[in-house]
């Protein structure tokens, strides 16, 4: 593939053929460096990287690192937030890494990393959740955290597709709803001027009138049977693979019953149809409730789980965010949709230490194009001064080396990680809030990580 403004390394093509990956020795790994904090979080994490496969496969295996840009730094190299050469490394060489990138402010892409997702169509964002002994949590029990969250990363809101209050495009859609579905419309609060001057009168009367114009932001919310079957069997497949107790499908279809509900009643019909005797679903339960009895689907259940069969239950996205916290040793995988997902991901990040050590994949297991990123911001304050901790980056490596099968090589980051935290050698973040720390550098703990590989 031609390249405009960088050139690939010498190296192998990773390839794709019946959902297996292919992986050469000498792999080419497209990476982008990431804004403000980033350059000092990928050089520890980088040196980590080359240290675990050295050690692992003694010189047979190696990465290939190909350097290319995004965000701040492509905007300041090229004038553009996004090259066109870095979407054809990804695609070319299909497995790649990132740290954190900028977000633009004002017009054109929303969010590069949803550019990058929705272009490559990475319809997994893959979170593992896991505790590191000796990481300060603010809860007690932090180790029953060991959650692997498979968030739909296409649809939902996330999709973009918005229009901005007061706009025309806005008014076209108002002006849709009140002809066609004029009961959805009347849903729409201030939809109208005169509801919003009625409004204002009694709540806001010293507020100008001419300020009452229309001012509604519109949203649309797609979630599709096709996206729904794709995230669940992957949800479902990891769980089998890595023999999980579980799959919690998350969603709020009490209340958004023909998306978030379907995508509940999606993902059921999909686990049956795919994988039969190897699940037992609470849809199943139902059914046989409502033909058996209570007694005979309870038995059932207990029958098909004492048989080796993975259960598929489901839970309101509320109700999970309450019990990630008081009984996080219930959930195992879960399955959920965009939005639910962002909050779930961080929320129990914020559980086993923070975003700064949550690593995320971005995958399409069908295409096998993935790119594995750190799930926190740019923090420009820190830009350079060699002191944020680099575990998001080192683990999201961890991650893409499993992904690539070179699993001895991602054990021993685990190991090394673990006997750094444990050695209680870390970096700020960590430091200030266990007992008898010292601080260290991002350069430095990179290094400790590596000596206790």
């Amino acid at each position: 593939m031609a390249y405009k403004d960088v050139t690939p390394p010498m190296g192998g093509r990773i390839s794709i053929s019946n959902g297996k990956l292919t992986v050469p020795d000498q792999a080419i790994i497209p990476f982008i460096r990431g804004d403000g904090t980033g350059p000092d979080i990928w050089a520890a994490s980088e040196r980590v990287f080359n240290a675990s496969v050295q050690k692992a496969y003694a010189g047979r295996r190696k990465i290939a690192w190909f350097e290319v840009f995004a965000g701040e730094t492509a905007k300041n190299k090229f004038d553009n937030w996004l090259p066109d050469d870095t979407i054809a490394a990804f695609k070319e060489f299909l497995v790649g890494i990132k740290g954190p990138l900028t977000t633009p402010i004002g017009g054109g892409i929303r969010s590069l990393n949803v550019a990058l997702r929705q272009m490559l169509d990475l319809y997994v964002c893959l979170r593992p959740v896991q505790y590191f002994k000796g990481v300060p949590s603010p809860v007690k029990h932090p180790a029953k955290v060991d959650m692997v969250i498979f968030r739909e990363n296409t649809e939902d809101i996330y999709a973009g597709i918005e229009f901005a209050a007061g706009s025309s495009e806005a008014q076209k859609v108002l002006d849709f709803l009140a002809k066609e579905f004029p009961k959805d419309f009347n849903k729409v609060r201030f939809g109208t001027q005169q509801k919003g001057e009625e409004y204002l009168r009694l709540a806001a009367p010293d507020h100008s009138p001419q300020s009452a114009t229309v001012c509604v932001g519109i949203g649309i919310k797609p979630v599709s049977a096709v996206g729904t079957i794709r995230l669940v069997k992957a949800a479902v497949d990891y769980a089998l693979r890595h023999k999980r107790r579980s799959v919690t499908i998350v969603h709020k279809g009490n209340i958004m019953k023909f998306t978030e509900g379907a995508f509940r009643d999606w993902g059921y019909a999909a686990a049956e149809r795919i994988f039969g005797d190897k699940v037992y679903t609470w849809a199943r339960w139902e059914r046989t409730k409502k033909d058996k009895g209570e007694a005979a689907a309870n038995e059932e259940q207990k029958a098909a789980l004492k048989s080796g069969a993975l259960l598929i239950k489901d839970a309101i996205a509320d109700i999970a965010l309450q019990q990630v916290l008081t009984r996080p040793d219930e959930f195992d995988v879960i399955a959920t949709l965009n939005l639910n997902g962002d909050y779930l991901s961080d929320a129990l990040a914020a559980q086993v230490g923070g975003i700064g050590i949550a690593p995320g994949g971005n995958i399409n297991y069908v295409t096998g194009h993935a790119i594995f990123e750190a799930t926190h911001g740019t923090a420009p304050k820190y830009a350079n001064l060699d002191r944020v901790n680099p575990g998001s980056v080192v683990l999201s490596g961890e991650m893409m080396l499993r992904y690539l099968g070179w699993t001895e090589a991602a054990d021993l980051i685990l190991k090394g990680l673990n006997g750094a935290i444990t050695s209680k050698r870390v970096t700020y973040d960590f430091a200030r809030l266990m007992e008898s720390a010292t601080e260290i550098k991002c350069s430095e703990f990179g290094d400790n990580i590596i000596a206790h590989m």
